[in-house]
């Protein structure tokens, strides 16, 4: 299929995980991306090598030391033919190299130039160091395990890493927009906790405004169970009375079926142990399979084998393989879908600096002309 970002090209000097997913994202669509690396050791993600795998396909590798002359000179010849520039650092670390956004759009005033940090490019906390956790923690979203004094260990996920690199991709595609009309580039400033707090909308929104927040959990029907056998499911209805009758049809719970949602959530702890028992009657296939023919909103607690086996998954082509210098890799796709096809994975994860020579032997060669 067409690639829908062919001919734009990024440099990437965003490590980790953010700018990593932004810049898979946009080169599963078919950029150029172009990996900025510190030479022999790259990205420091790579000590973790399935995990940095699993971020860097279809991307190219330059090894540059930007402490030196030629470093800096090769950097400032890739920018003037960019599209975008995305970096990773803390606040103010390009700006002191020189590579800030004020020189680069003086040489390339087309350049769309991202910084990803973790509190953004101004406030307080800009110089603050953290990681994913201490994000999530400062935007709000352990609010509930502080209310509840359930100070577990939170999700795997590291959501103030991914959603940055999502708005990041957003930024980028909205400004290469603009730049069709206006030929000019723009600076993003992308700030991880920012990013979580408009994920808090709809907790923040009604807080600010003096309104009473949605409690959608304070369901009975909505959470997570264990069937007969064992294994975990969800039920997800929220607030539905249409979802919540033929439940309690099912799980022999009738006079119960009359309930509007006041009545159930005041009645949450009850209600709840009775799905619970109700459920422990049967296995989850059993449970999934006349959930299913009962049109109830529902899903098995998976882990990650039973998803990259899940047939739904497989179905949709959620993962593809491809060659690369290491041998061939199973990957998570794209997850965009466009006329029914997946932008597909060409190529696979650059060793540091791989295609440093393939790139900058044009610049050194007209720079030796000059």
């Amino acid at each position: 299929m067409a690639l829908l970002l062919d001919g734009i090209r990024i440099l990437s000097l965003a490590e980790q995980y953010p700018g990593p997913y932004a810049t898979l994202l946009l080169a599963d669509l078919g950029a150029d991306v172009i990996l900025i690396e510190r030479p022999g050791v790259g990205d420091p993600a790579r000590q973790f090598s399935a995990f940095h795998a699993a971020l860097n396909r279809n991307k190219r590798s330059v090894a540059l030391d930007l402490k030196t002359d030629a470093g800096r000179r090769d950097l400032l010849d890739l920018v003037e033919d960019a599209d975008v520039l995305i970096e990773g650092f803390r606040p103010g670390t390009l700006e002191r190299l020189g590579f800030g956004y004020g020189t680069l759009s003086a040489r390339n005033p087309r350049l769309i130039y991202a910084s990803i940090s973790g509190f953004g490019q101004s406030g307080p906390y800009r110089d603050r160091p953290a990681h994913d956790l201490s994000y999530q923690a400062t935007a709000g979203l352990l609010h509930r395990s502080a209310e509840t004094g359930r100070l577990d260990q939170p999700t795997d996920i590291a959501i103030g890493d991914l959603s940055s690199g999502m708005f990041a991709a957003i930024g980028v595609l909205a400004a290469l927009h603009e730049r069709s009309r206006t030929n000019k580039g723009r600076y993003i400033d992308v700030s991880m906790t920012d990013g979580l707090v408009s994920w808090m909308s709809v907790m923040a929104g009604p807080l600010v405004n003096g309104a009473a927040l949605a409690d959608i959990d304070a369901e009975p029907a909505y959470g997570l169970f264990h069937a007969g056998d064992g294994k975990p499911l969800s039920l997800s209805i929220a607030h539905e009375d249409w979802f919540w009758r033929p439940l309690c049809d099912l799980l022999g719970m009738q006079d119960c079926a009359g309930l509007d949602r006041a009545a159930r959530t005041a009645r949450r702890s009850e209600l709840r142990e009775r799905i619970a028992g109700a459920l422990a009657r049967d296995t989850r296939e059993a449970w999934g399979t006349k959930f299913d023919a009962a049109g109830i909103p529902w899903g098995p607690v998976n882990s990650i084998e039973e998803v990259t086996a899940d047939p739904h998954f497989k179905a949709r082509g959620m993962f593809a393989d491809i060659a690369g210098e290491g041998g061939t890799l199973r990957y998570v796709a794209q997850p965009l879908v466009f006329d029914g096809k997946r932008p597909g994975a060409r190529r696979g994860v650059p060793a540091v600096g791989r295609h440093t020579e393939e790139i900058l032997t044009p610049y050194r060669a007209r720079r030796a002309r000059e």
